[in-house]
């Protein structure tokens, strides 16, 4: 039989090899595709347009919304400003039903109106094969040239700062998928509220890249989505090409998320985690960063630093025994839902 890819990511080696081979001539490409750079940047002269695609498959419950977030969030990673949404809806056989449709696109405009975003056009169609909705999100940005921050832009030396906390966008979706396993084990109002952790602390670090921009010297940003905070910083090393090194006390684990980690048997390192933003940046300016991002209420913490690539990419426990930062080869929610 066949060699099948599991669910999830694509491997990293096999994905940049095809972005080898079909690499893009345009030379008005700033920043194209490659393995840890998740928006193009395009040169329209007097600024950049910064386009990003990314399809929502893992939650049913406000997917919508997630859509236009998820998006927005790698644009603001850039440094730019999100500006026009295109949604493309591919809606389950013998499951749509009017209210849902109009929940959907509820949801798309209500997440826009809270961002600034205008919904420029898409596609909707009810398709065969599938068994719960999906949305691919399209979305456009625009930056000056003398803003643009790109995941490539970290350097030895720079600390790396994590906003919020680890894996809050499984926090959500485990705690509203999997409703009917956690009750009798958890309470209902604790239920409610980590299924509420997609508004609160919320998945969206559009304010989070704009506050630490404001404080200066920002040199690289990425928001861990897939495969948790474990894989966002394996492909911000990658792109860049350098090592890490991670204070493993530092890492702001979040004890709702912990808990729902703990019941099914998953690491919190490796689910997929929207709602933290990393941060790499020059260590004159952490104070600043952090002090900006706390004026915004947003929480945040220095969790390493970044190395040479000869180094590697290491956890460093209290006691100082060093590591390898683990590897994720699909992330650990696909564990609760098949392959």
């Amino acid at each position: 039989m066949p060699f099948h890819y599991p669910v999830g990511k694509l491997p990293a080696e096999h994905l940049a090899r095809l972005l080898n081979q079909y690499a893009p001539r345009d030379p008005r490409l700033i920043a194209g595709p490659s393995v840890g750079q998740d928006a193009a940047v395009i040169d329209m002269g007097d600024r950049y347009l910064v386009a990003k695609s990314d399809p929502i498959t893992f939650a049913a419950e406000n997917i919508g919304w997630y859509a236009v977030n998820i998006n927005a969030n790698d644009v603001a990673c850039t440094g730019a400003v999100p500006r026009w949404f295109l949604a493309t809806l591919l809606l389950p056989e013998h499951e749509t039903t009017p209210a849902l449709v109009d929940a959907i696109f509820e949801q798309i405009h209500s997440a826009c109106a809270d961002l600034g975003i205008t919904v420029v056009g898409g596609h909707t169609e009810i398709t065969y094969g599938l068994d719960r909705p999906v949305v691919a999100g399209h979305l456009l940005g625009e930056v000056s040239p003398d803003r643009l921050v790109t995941t490539a832009g970290a350097r030895v030396g720079d600390d790396l700062l994590l906003t919020k906390g680890i894996a809050i966008e499984a926090t959500a979706i485990i705690a509203a998928e999997k409703r009917s396993l956690l009750e009798g084990r958890f309470e209902k109002d604790s239920l409610n509220d980590y299924a509420n952790f997609l508004y609160n602390p919320g998945i969206s670090v559009v304010r989070d890249a704009a506050a630490a921009v404001e404080a200066g010297g920002v040199h690289a940003m990425h928001d861990p989505t897939e495969g948790g905070v474990a894989t966002g910083l394996h492909e911000l090393a990658e792109a860049a090409g350098v090592g890490l090194e991670i204070e493993e006390t530092a890492l702001p684990y979040l004890p709702e998320t912990v808990a729902l980690c703990r019941f099914f048997g998953l690491d919190p390192l490796g689910i997929i985690a929207s709602g933290a933003l990393l941060i790499a940046a020059d260590p004159d300016r952490t104070p600043h960063i952090l002090d900006s991002l706390n004026r915004h209420g947003i929480a945040a913490a220095r969790i390493g630093r970044v190395t040479p690539a000869g180094a590697g990419r290491v956890l460093v426990a209290a006691d100082g025994t060093r590591r390898p930062l683990p590897v994720f080869a699909r992330d650990e929610i696909t564990r609760l839902f098949g392959d």
